[in-house]
């Protein structure tokens, strides 16, 4: 007789993974910035985890993208080039668009009351004026908004840029958007959903990533030219 079916043990998660996610979050929120060397002694002892689950950590995220090697050197968090950023958002912009489309073609109802309260969590969060919690909720708006398409993958794909996203918001903090900017641009991308406006959503949508990808890279120093 087949055991499928079955209620099996659950299999706990294993130390490097959960290693691996709190080096994720340090990156995600700025703890490890970008070009941070990662030593293994010191983060062994932070940790307070031995080297050998630590090492599988970090490779898990080099294989991420999120860190570097470095011959004779070691692991660093990657730093996020004009282009890396051009590119997280284009991707972003692909899944948002996708997501869109199908909520506008299927529940529109059911987009709206789950899209309702993350604005009123982003609210909340820019009446606190903090900058942190303020990413916090744009990011759930955003998820929530692909989750709501129903398509497992688009939410899976959303997830793999969500700590690339917050890295490159990490770095617009001096020109994030003012709290009732911030606002506006996502009421107008509900208001769209509300009123059916497919058109009109589709380029909020892409005005949203396009102006992101400016105001970050406006926040990059430049290279002096030879002259100066």
């Amino acid at each position: 007789m087949s055991d499928s079916g079955e209620l099996r043990p659950v299999p706990r998660r294993s130390t490097a993974e959960l290693i691996a996610d709190q080096l994720r979050s340090a990156i995600m929120y700025g703890s490890l910035s970008p070009g941070d060397q990662l030593g293994e002694a010191d983060l062994a002892g932070r940790l307070g985890v031995s080297r050998g689950p630590l090492r599988e950590a970090m490779q898990r995220l080099v294989q991420e993208g999120l860190l570097h090697s470095e011959r004779h050197r070691g692991l660093f968090v990657r730093e996020l080039t004009p282009d890396d950023v051009r590119d997280v958002y284009t991707a972003r912009l692909a899944v948002e668009r996708t997501a869109c489309e199908i909520i506008m073609r299927g529940n529109r109802g059911e987009a709206v009351a789950r899209l309702t309260p993350a604005l009123e969590r982003l609210t909340e969060a820019a009446q606190s004026n903090d900058r942190d919690l303020m990413s916090d909720a744009d990011q759930a708006f955003h998820q929530t908004l692909v989750s709501c398409a129903g398509n497992s993958r688009l939410e899976r794909m959303a997830q793999t840029l969500l700590v690339e996203t917050r890295m490159c918001l990490t770095v617009m903090q001096e020109t994030y958007p003012e709290p009732d900017e911030l606002l506006q641009e996502h009421r107008r991308i509900l208001d769209a959903i509300v009123d059916g406006a497919e058109g009109r959503l589709l380029e909020l949508i892409e005005e949203h990533m396009t102006d992101t990808v400016e105001r970050i890279n406006a926040e990059r120093p430049t290279k002096a030219s030879p002259e100066d």
